[in-house]
């Protein structure tokens, strides 16, 4: 009798082994899922950060260009600002220019160092498209005044103050034309740079 009943509680131990065995496995299996959890979620956490990295990367590279456009936006303004002046002083220069060429010379050439022919080209190219503009003037004068008599007395009231205006008028429009394509290739050159 002691046998059963040894067997008995010996039975009940393993019962009771065998329910805390399979407890035990579920509270593995809980865990072992909530580590492939965590696993994955420390992936995506990695990837996260590493997307993050390239995010302030590109927002670096975004502050530089800004920076650099900023830049050119304010050179924009200051040749903008240029331009308005010169083109208020295009009138007065151009009338200026062109009486001073049709009274001036012609120029006489001289060997000059390659270092100044750069620099003199840009000044001879000015000098001489308002040379071209005075020459014009005078052939207009010229045409006016081998007119028949009947038809020079209109032309001779209207060349005082128009004729004389409007060529003063189209030379000016024609110096601000030029330093205006000027500056805006400038300003082209310097806002496209690479």
């Amino acid at each position: 009798m002691t046998g059963i009943i040894l067997d008995s509680i010996l039975m009940m131990l393993l019962v009771a082994a065998i329910g805390y065995g399979v407890k035990l496995e579920r509270k593995l299996k809980g865990l072992r899922e909530g580590q492939l959890a965590f696993a994955g979620a420390v992936k995506e956490l990695n990837n996260a950060a590493g997307r993050a990295e390239q995010a302030l990367a590109t927002l670096r590279a975004s502050g530089a260009e800004t920076d650099l456009l900023h830049d050119r936006i304010i050179k924009a303004r200051q040749v903008k600002q240029e331009l308005e002046v010169l083109i208020s002083r295009a009138p007065k220069q151009a009338a200026t220019a062109a009486t001073a060429a049709a009274r001036a010379p012609a120029p006489v050439k001289e060997e000059e160092p390659l270092e100044l022919v750069s620099t003199m080209a840009l000044v001879t190219e000015e000098s001489e498209r308002a040379r071209r503009m005075a020459s014009l003037m005078q052939r207009i004068e010229q045409a006016s005044a081998a007119m028949p008599a009947q038809a020079a007395k209109p032309v001779k009231e209207a060349e005082n103050g128009g004729l004389t205006g409007m060529l003063q008028a189209l030379a000016a429009n024609q110096a601000a034309q030029q330093s205006l394509n000027r500056a805006r290739r400038s300003l082209d050159e310097d806002l496209f740079a690479a």
